[in-house]
């Protein structure tokens, strides 16, 4: 495969140092916002505001660390239907998978790495670019993507974030952008997952841990969504939207749909305001 250097223009290099002045109040807005952040459903609905136009993605992956060991907990959000739990399941594998190797590569510096072979390699002022196995690359789905991470020091990052089929190939730009925009993400991240870790901690004592697919599911039923309708939002069939609904009601031992959702809102597993 041909490969070619990577261009920037006078333009984003001086764009790297400060942003414009249409950036600066997305980036106001966006940080204000983030305050805010405390559930899984509204770091999503941030995620697709304002960000978008600061760093603009089709798919997120992010880590954080537990308190207990130095392993992430990795969740993600996708707005494209070619990204499935499958491929996600294989990023993250602890020594074969892409973030794992990604990773590695980042602890040699503290700048945001751009995973992409439509370039040639290179250490850019406040960014690097790396190739990687063109197989490993497509059949991740990911397309092009970058990874940035926030922590103590380099090899101990608390949270780690992937952004994946981005809108615009990397500029310094977007780097000094995602570098400004790490810590406030990085506290919205410990947030939600702290939130998240009391809510699973309470659903144990009632024997009624779910899945992450569940958990969304479960959420349409509390917005008052059919089966037919959930499986169209998911892209799934009606039949496995009433198998997880089913798995719901016996976990929760309760007889039916509203039971369910009034059990999971005493729990915290759903978000009212969504």
């Amino acid at each position: 495969m041909t490969t070619h250097s990577l261009k920037i223009t006078n333009d984003q290099a001086n764009s790297s140092d400060c942003l414009s002045a249409e950036q600066l109040v997305v980036f106001m807005d966006v940080i204000s916002d983030s305050l805010r952040i405390t559930q899984r459903t509204q770091l999503f609905n941030w995620l697709q505001g304002g960000f978008q136009y600061l760093l603009g993605h089709e798919l997120i992956v992010y880590g954080v660390k537990s308190a207990e060991s130095d392993l992430y907990r990795f969740e993600y959000f996708t707005s494209t239907r070619y990204f499935t739990d499958d491929h996600f399941n294989a990023i993250i594998q602890p020594e074969s998978g892409l973030i794992s190797h990604v990773l590695k590569i980042r602890q040699k510096n503290d700048f945001p790495i751009y995973v992409t072979n439509s370039v040639a390699e290179s250490e850019q002022k406040n960014h690097s670019v790396i190739n990687v196995d063109e197989a490993q690359l497509t059949n991740s789905e990911l397309k092009y993507f970058v990874l940035h991470g926030f922590g103590d020091s380099q090899n101990k990052m608390s949270s780690v974030v992937l952004f994946a089929r981005l809108h615009k190939e990397p500029s310094v730009n977007h780097a000094h952008i995602l570098e400004l925009m790490m810590p406030h993400l990085h506290c919205a991240l410990v947030r939600v997952s702290s939130s998240k870790n009391s809510v699973m901690l309470s659903a144990t004592k009632e024997n009624s841990i779910l899945t992450k697919r569940e958990l969304e599911i479960l959420q349409w039923l509390h917005m008052g969504k059919t089966n037919w309708e959930i499986s169209s939002i998911l892209e799934i069939s009606p039949l496995t939207v009433k198998n997880h609904v089913q798995n719901i009601l016996r976990k929760f031992d309760v007889q039916n749909r509203s039971q369910a959702v009034v059990r999971a809102a005493k729990l915290g597993l759903i978000d009212d305001k969504a």
